[in-house]
C-alpha cells in the first residue's frame, strides 16, 4: 500500500479533528476546492474558515479506504466518521468522501475533497422508497 498516503490522511484528519488551520494549510493545494454533502463547493480560504466560523470535531477519521494511484495522482474513496458541531448544529455521523491528491512538486497534497450523504445514517436524509415501477422514480421515504 502507499504509505505516504495514509501518512498523509493520518495528518489530514488530525488536523481536520483538532481544527489546526496552519496544518491544513499546508496539505491543501493553492487552487483547493471542497464540496459538502449539501453540495457547496468551498474555495480554500472558506475550507479553512469552517473552522474559525464554528465547526468542531470530537471525533473524525477516515475507514473503509480505497486508494487508486495514478502517476502523481492518487484517488482516495473512503467513509468519513464523525462526531461534532458547526455552529451548534450537529453533524452528519458519516458520510463517502472522495479526494484527489497530488503528489506533484515534491510534496503530498490534496487538491479537491468531495463529501456525499450516506442515506439512513444519523444526520442524513432517510433512504430511498423503492423505485415506483410506473414511473421509474425513487421516492423518499419518511
Amino acid at each position: 500500500m502507499p504509505e505516504h498516503i495514509h501518512a498523509f490522511l493520518s495528518e489530514w484528519t488530525t488536523a481536520e479533528r483538532t481544527g489546526d488551520v496552519e496544518t491544513l494549510a499546508t496539505l491543501l493545494t493553492d487552487d483547493f476546492s471542497g464540496v459538502g454533502p449539501l453540495g457547496f463547493v468551498l474555495p480554500r480560504p472558506a475550507w479553512l474558515n469552517r473552522h474559525r466560523q464554528g465547526l468542531a470535531y470530537e471525533q473524525f477519521a477516515l475507514e473503509e479506504i480505497d486508494i487508486r494511484l495514478y502517476g502523481e495522482v492518487a484517488l482516495v474513496g473512503a467513509r468519513a466518521n464523525a462526531r461534532g458541531t458547526h455552529q451548534g448544529r450537529p453533524l452528519p455521523e458519516s458520510l463517502r468522501v472522495t479526494l484527489v491528491i497530488t503528489s506533484r512538486w515534491e510534496a503530498v497534497r490534496l487538491a479537491t475533497v468531495h463529501m456525499s450523504f450516506i442515506a439512513g445514517t444519523q444526520g442524513s436524509p432517510p433512504m430511498p422508497a423503492p423505485i415506483d415501477s410506473g414511473t421509474n422514480a425513487v421516492r423518499l421515504g419518511r
